[in-house]
This record gives C-alpha cells, structure tokens and sequence, in this order.
C-alpha cells in the first residue's frame, strides 16, 4: 500500500436487493503518485438520469477526501458519454485533455477519451 492510501474500495449502490449502480476506487497510480486517486464507474441503464450516478459519485468523492487523497483524476471518460461528462463537470471536474480517437464507439465509431481532473482540497459543489 503507497503512502496508506486504500488500495481498491468498491461500493454499490442497491434497492431492495437491485443493484443500480457500482464504482471501484483506487490510486491513480504508485508511489510518489499514489496521492491522485481514481474511479470507475457503471449505472444500470434503467437507472440513467435517475440520480444514481450522481450519488455514487459525491460518494466518492466524500471517500477520496477522507481517506487523504489530494486530487481524483478519470483517465478515460468517452467524450460522446455527455451525460457523465455534464456529471463530472457539475461535480467540479475540467477535461485537462482529450485523447483523438483512442475508443471505438459501438454507434459513432473512433472517438475521444477525455481526461478529467478535480482538487480534492475543495469541498464538493453539488
């Protein structure tokens, strides 16, 4: 374990036995680094647009902050996903940088994975 940071936490989020939506966080990278944490995320698709995303995140979020982590950074958010895209930046995220054509969408073929940054020395802006 780097620097007494969580090596992977992963949380779900469920109604009565059904699970709607799940996220798995850890550093983003080792060592010197292993302050920056990451998450990935899924949300039933019965589910969108419901709040649940939105929860699981500010979760994390919450999570990062107390277990000591500086900063959270997603490496690859599919820039076509608006929906998680707009979650991410109404939850303080920027795109630091896009990636051409590093995903091969199963409708609008090769696009971009946004890289995407947020302090964690802020309080969280919901």
């Amino acid at each position: 374990m780097d620097a007494g940071f969580p090596r992977r936490t992963v949380v779900a989020a469920e109604v009565d036995g059904t699970v709607l939506g799940t996220a798995k966080m850890h550093p983003n990278h080792g060592g010197p680094a292993s302050h920056v944490a990451t998450a990935s995320f899924m949300v039933d698709p019965r589910y969108g647009g419901k709040g649940v995303g939105r929860a699981i995140g500010e979760h994390v979020l919450a999570w990062a902050r107390g277990a000591g982590y500086r900063a959270m950074q997603f490496n690859a958010v599919v820039e076509t996903n608006t929906g998680a895209v707009a979650l991410w930046r109404s939850l303080g995220f920027e795109v630091l940088a896009t990636v051409p054509e590093a995903f091969n969408h199963p409708i609008h073929g090769y696009v971009g994975l946004h890289i995407m940054h947020r302090s964690l020395l802020r309080q969280i802006d919901s």
